[in-house]
């Protein structure tokens, strides 16, 4: 049982991380109806911003820590705001009412120039972002379990971290004005601009929160793998999140997470010995094309009815 349990728990973690990246993707498509595949490309971005800028803040002689990475991150989460307002304007504006796959193109269009800029910007070596979370395990309910359950503290930290920002954006949605011009805006284009809702700065604000979303994400994940450019690659460990949850939603985003998560670990502990390993790579997705033969809009996706 306590074997079970710390598998659980350490799924449970690693699945609250991909709910980060998803959720990301989902803020974007439900007030724009663009599916982000620079995503990827912006949680790497913004974690070589952090990273850098961390580094040469420490040359400059901000020698406490702490203080480094506050500000590190302060700068970045600022490069990251004007790179959202950047792609909006001179890109996005331009393709409203476009064709999904004209949408398509040019997001992947921005994630190979982020990926190019970020190397032009601040090199292409491994860096590391050290923001104090510990490494070492520990182990817990020792009196309740025999062995006790293996907790490791920076996944659980990390996990902490994301359901924080995942709060933090919930009762941003639901107290505030511009919470419900975003989920007007996702309801309705037409009526929320009826009624006076400026989408374009709507879609501008709804790409600076996905940009500060990547760089939490790539915080966490970088501070876990180090900053490489196959960070960019996170974003399609979230791909069947967004499948699973259903690409309008965000609770959606964070049950899908788990969920993938949860799988991915129990499937690799108990089917992976009778299959010869390796089912974690390949888990989530199985799992995805599953739901996308049965429920192609995901759990809590909306139907999409086209009357013709």
């Amino acid at each position: 049982m306590g074997f079970f349990l710390e598998t659980l728990l350490g799924g449970l973690m690693a699945g609250m991380l991909y709910s980060l990246v998803a959720l990301g993707f989902v803020l974007i498509f439900k007030a724009s109806g663009v599916f982000n595949f620079a995503q990827g490309a912006m949680v790497l971005f913004g974690a070589l911003a952090m990273a850098r800028f961390a580094e040469w803040l420490a040359g400059w002689g901000v020698t406490n820590q702490i203080a480094a990475n506050v500000l590190a991150f302060i700068i970045a989460g600022a490069i990251m705001f004007v790179v959202a307002w950047v792609i909006e304007m001179l890109v996005l504006r331009h393709l409203v009412n476009q064709e999904a796959a004209t949408l398509l193109m040019a997001t992947l269009g921005i994630a190979y120039f982020l990926e190019g800029l970020g190397q032009t910007l601040f090199g292409n070596s491994i860096y590391k972002i050290d923001i104090g979370m510990p490494k070492d395990p520990v182990i817990a309910f020792e009196s309740v379990f025999q062995g006790g359950i293996l907790i490791n503290k920076e996944d659980l930290i990390a996990a902490l971290i994301a359901a924080s920002l995942v709060a933090l954006l919930s009762l941003f949605f639901q107290k505030t004005n511009t919470g419900r011009a975003l989920r007007a805006v996702a309801d309705d284009h037409q009526a929320a601009q009826s009624i006076g809702i400026p989408l374009q700065r709507i879609w501008v604000i709804i790409w600076c929160v996905a940009g500060v979303v990547a760089l939490v994400a790539g915080m966490i994940w970088g501070s876990k793998l180090g900053v490489q450019f196959s960070l960019s690659t996170v974003a399609l460990r979230a791909l069947p999140v967004v499948i699973l949850g259903g690409l309008t939603s965000v609770p959606g985003a964070i049950i899908g997470g788990l969920i993938i998560g949860v799988g991915e670990k129990l499937s690799e502990v108990y089917i992976g010995p009778m299959v010869g390993g390796g089912i974690e790579i390949w888990f989530a997705y199985v799992l995805a094309l599953g739901f996308l033969l049965v429920r192609p809009q995901g759990l809590f996706g909306e139907k999409i009815i086209d009357r013709v």
